[in-house]
């Protein structure tokens, strides 16, 4: 766009000059006019012919994702964090960071790394305790270690780094019906349970079931 203007300019001037030059009366204002012109004439005309300068092609190599590729889980990891952030640590070595592919998300994190000693590897988080913040989150690559630093969207202590369900939060179903949440909650009382408890609940659930007692749960209080 620049040279455009440039060559533009030029042609305004040449006009200009050519008028004045049409009106100029004295022999030295004319010589000079005209020397001025050749001048702008020549500039012109060098200015057409320089070739366009080419858009310089990035070299740096560039992953490309294919589905067909087959890759092995890195299952083994460290972590720990402060009040801001998170940090994972992966040992692995020979990873260049130019072949990985990073896929950062409020509640997930999916790393691949490409060419790994002839080998692909793929790390996996499918489901966060809490949110992160994805366009801040850094990796930084050592030889035998990989570290990513992932900045907490709330700052706070996390209790794991995955979610887990609650397993004695009642869903809103079994809200709706008490029977629902009691009959659970024996459940997962039995389940963790010692052998006495497993007694106890084991037959307050016989006599509700026998209609000894409606509340499955007399028994055992």
């Amino acid at each position: 766009m620049a040279a455009a203007d440039g060559v533009e300019g030029l042609a305004l001037d040449l006009d200009e000059l050519k008028h004045l030059q049409s009106v100029a009366k004295r022999p030295r204002v004319l010589s000079l006019i005209s020397s001025e012109i050749q001048k702008l004439e020549k500039l012109s005309k060098d200015a057409t012919s320089v070739s366009p300068v080419p858009t310089p092609i990035s070299t740096a190599p560039k992953v490309i994702s294919n589905p067909a590729l087959s890759y092995s889980t890195v299952a083994s990891f460290s972590w720990d964090q402060d009040n801001d952030k998170l940090k994972i640590y992966i040992s692995l070595e020979g990873v260049d960071q130019e072949k990985m592919e990073t896929d950062f998300k409020p509640m997930s994190v999916d790393v691949k790394f490409h060419d790994v000693q002839g080998k692909n590897y793929r790390f996996s988080l499918s489901k966060l305790n809490k949110e992160i913040v994805p366009e801040k989150c850094k990796v930084m690559v050592k030889p035998t270690r990989v570290t990513f630093t992932l900045p907490k969207a709330s700052k706070g202590s996390w209790l794991d780094l995955l979610y887990k369900e609650d397993k004695f939060k009642p869903s809103v179903e079994k809200e709706k019906d008490p029977m629902a949440g009691i009959m659970d909650l024996m459940k997962n009382m039995y389940d963790e349970g010692d052998e006495e408890m497993k007694r106890t609940i084991a037959k307050a659930w016989s006599d509700a079931r026998s209609g000894k007692s409606a509340d499955p749960l007399k028994g055992y209080n």
